[in-house]
């Protein structure tokens, strides 16, 4: 009954301790009858003697015993792991003392008489709870020993493929295209490329080029002159020089302009750089990688990216899966940033309640990555009430009608924004609605514009 036998995969429900030998056997027969798996004990020492603190059940015992009693085996628990489920059976002048063990932590007392279905229900509750604290503590332990220096956490074949291609490829010192929808881990990857790499004591440069002005990215890229052009009062050294011996990582590649694909091109071929208004070279040891969230290898998709720089750039190719192809690490990475979140916000973080694993299983994650790591922060904070609806949608009859009316309100505008890509203004148009309203409706369902980006 110990944490290895739980491991190697024996059932243990309920161990059921009573020193009257006819007692033990007309209850543990009363509980096999309904479908549980029950281990007999004569005497709270056996079965101290015999739990640690990995027992996957409940424990029921009788107060009244020679020796250790059934407070005192209470007790001897509590101190081996205060979240095992305890259930007193107590005689009628025991209740008072019943109730006060109840409040130091007790799950439950029985008096006799009592029927088999009291028994019954009680302890399949009992064993419901202990299953799902030993389900949190597992994804806890999971996400505490996810090694620090591998953000990109999974435990799913896939994701222990990519590690390993993300070491062979960090070593071998190549510009590198990576691939991936939004929210995936595209920077992640191409941090762990930079970390495992000779190039681990140089910087590692990000620059997103998709979040700067067309007039700008050039002189951000390639750095400028004094003089250059208008506003440029004096030198400044772009991202590709100052990533000269550790790593430039271009994300949303996809979205530089032509004119600075053309230089970029240039760049990658002589490993050397101009800056704007410049007239001499400046060599470069460099390393590229880009990161793309379309198919820059699709003719009909790239539209008007080069697509010699596609080749310059697709050295080597890794692709990062969306987490709807590895949903077994679902749980484990909601529990991780769970936990960051909490953390960061002073509290501790709440249990992963069965309503809540059949939501992470079954939502779609447009917004993969980024889009859970949102979801568990507003766990952390009580505000992602999404599980809630799903346990209320199983039947319509349990709740009100402005209450669906609502859930209908929600799944609307997560259509809308879906379609929109997360754009507020295509959503806005697509639902009729004022703009304050639309934003006081994002803030009442829970719904966060970035996760459907």
């Amino acid at each position: 009954m110990s944490r290895s036998d739980a491991e190697a995969g024996e059932r243990i429900d309920v161990a059921f301790v009573d020193d009257d030998a006819e007692v033990r056997r007309a209850n543990v027969q009363t509980l096999e009858l309904a479908g549980l798996d029950v281990r007999p004990f004569e005497t709270g020492a056996q079965l101290v003697a015999a739990i640690d603190a990995g027992f996957p059940g409940a424990v029921v015992t009788d107060v009244r015993m020679p020796g250790m009693d059934g407070f005192q085996l209470f007790r001897r628990l509590r101190e081996i792991d205060a979240d095992i489920p305890v259930i007193l059976i107590t005689g009628h002048g025991d209740i008072d003392m019943a109730v006060e063990a109840m409040h130091k932590g007790a799950y439950d007392f029985i008096a006799k008489p009592y029927s088999a279905d009291r028994l019954v229900q009680s302890v399949q509750r009992a064993v419901e709870k202990r299953r799902l604290v030993l389900e949190n503590r597992r994804l806890r332990d999971a996400a505490a020993h996810a090694q620090e220096d591998v953000p990109l956490i999974g435990q799913t074949p896939v994701m222990e493929r990519l590690r390993q291609t993300l070491r062979q490829i960090a070593i071998a010192d190549v510009d590198v295209l990576v691939n991936g929808e939004t929210g995936s881990g595209k920077e992640v990857a191409a941090e762990l490329l930079h970390r495992w790499s000779r190039r681990r004591e140089g910087r590692f440069v990000a620059l997103n080029c998709g979040a700067l002005p067309e007039n700008v990215i050039e002189s951000e890229l390639f750095g400028h002159e004094a003089g250059a052009f208008t506003g440029a009062l004096k030198k400044r050294i772009g991202h590709v020089e100052y990533s000269s011996g550790g790593t430039l990582f271009l994300d949303e590649i996809e979205s530089m302009p032509l004119a600075a694909q053309a230089k970029l091109l240039r760049v990658l071929e002589k490993r050397e750089v101009v800056p704007l208004g410049g007239n001499e070279s400046r060599q470069l040891d460099l390393r590229v990688i880009a990161a793309a969230k379309i198919d820059l290898g699709d003719p009909a998709v790239r539209g008007d990216f080069r697509e010699d720089l596609y080749f310059r750039l697709n050295v080597v190719s890794v692709t990062i899966p969306p987490l709807r192809e590895r949903r077994d690490d679902i749980p484990l990475l909601f529990v991780h940033f769970l936990n960051r979140a909490a953390a960061r916000f002073g509290i501790e973080p709440p249990d992963v309640t069965p309503a809540l694993r059949e939501f992470l299983s079954t939502h779609p994650w447009p917004g993969n990555v980024r889009e859970l790591a949102h979801a568990a922060e507003r766990y952390a904070l009580g505000l992602l009430d999404v599980p809630a609806w799903r346990d209320e949608a199983e039947s319509d009859e349990k709740f009100s009608l402005p209450r669906q009316m609502e859930l209908y309100e929600a799944e609307l505008i997560r259509k809308a924004l879906k379609e929109s890509k997360g754009n507020a203004k295509a959503a806005i148009d697509a639902l009729g609605i004022p703009r304050k309203t639309f934003y006081d409706k994002l803030q009442r369902h829970g719904l966060v514009r970035s996760d459907f980006v």
